[in-house]
């Protein structure tokens, strides 16, 4: 279940990335990324060959996001989700949220023994930080 204190350590980041964001306005990824935007957040693209999104700079992997992003939003399959949290933790993200879809028990678990704050129970960003798609 989420708590207060994990939604208010993840929102205390001055910067975002959005691990699977997505040029196509249809796809989940694509909304993330918006919804931050919607909200006045600073946010950052992770996709390997998109060079902007929906006017957000993209960096191809997390390895490259500014020291300012502190927090990840993952909209990507489980196994790739995994990949991303190995390289989350070896950047310092502090804190990660696994969208519906993507979580892996796997990557929850390198979470937590690595002391990262990681939502993963189902919660999704567009509703908990309120999302229009227009």
């Amino acid at each position: 279940m989420i708590t207060d204190t994990d939604l208010g350590a993840f929102f205390s980041s001055p910067a975002y990335g959005v691990a699977g964001a997505s040029t196509n306005r249809e796809k989940y990824g694509n909304k993330v990324l918006r919804c931050y935007q919607q909200n006045g957040r600073k946010v950052y693209g992770i996709n390997p060959r998109a060079v902007e999104i929906e006017g957000a700079a993209c960096v191809a992997a997390v390895a490259e996001l500014p020291d300012e992003v502190q927090s990840i939003s993952i909209i990507t399959p489980p196994a790739i989700t995994e990949q991303v949290v190995t390289q989350a933790i070896a950047r310092g993200i502090k804190n990660i949220w696994m969208q519906p879809g993507a979580e892996s028990p796997r990557a929850v678990e390198e979470c937590r023994k690595n002391g990262v704050n990681v939502i993963a129970d189902g919660s999704c960003i567009l509703v908990v930080l309120g999302y229009s798609d227009h």
